[in-house]
């Protein structure tokens, strides 16, 4: 997976869908809510406001681990289990848009980082 590839959509609906509101679920439950969501070319993410399962904390995902969305149920299905999110780069308010942020992001979900996963 490339640099653009990890901050791209894969599933075709999501940039043209508001994902905000729709519940997270990883590989192994559920994540959350998405706060907010982007369909920046090759700068894509979503924001996932975890509430009380990791005590309100939010977390950035970038676009390429989304590996499906329900439309019906409103939910985003991403590639990666609760504790690669739980333990991913500090979710920062102010920094989160900043180039240096989500290179830390992308070595930590990309190929050989500790929250990378092939599984689908």
């Amino acid at each position: 997976m490339t640099v653009a590839e990890l901050w791209t959509y894969t599933a075709t609906t999501a940039r043209t869908v508001d994902l905000r509101g729709f519940k997270g679920e990883a590989l192994d439950g559920s994540i959350g809510k998405v706060d907010e969501a982007t369909n920046e070319a090759g700068g894509s993410f979503i924001v996932v406001d975890t509430g009380p399962w990791i005590f309100g904390k939010k977390v950035m995902l970038p676009a390429g681990v989304i590996r499906d969305l329900d439309l019906d149920t409103e939910t985003v299905f991403v590639n990666r289990t609760k504790d690669q999110i739980k333990n991913a780069p500090e979710f920062d308010e102010k920094e989160y848009r900043d180039e240096g942020y989500r290179d830390e992001l992308g070595r930590y979900y990309g190929p050989g980082g500790a929250g990378y996963s092939d599984r689908s």
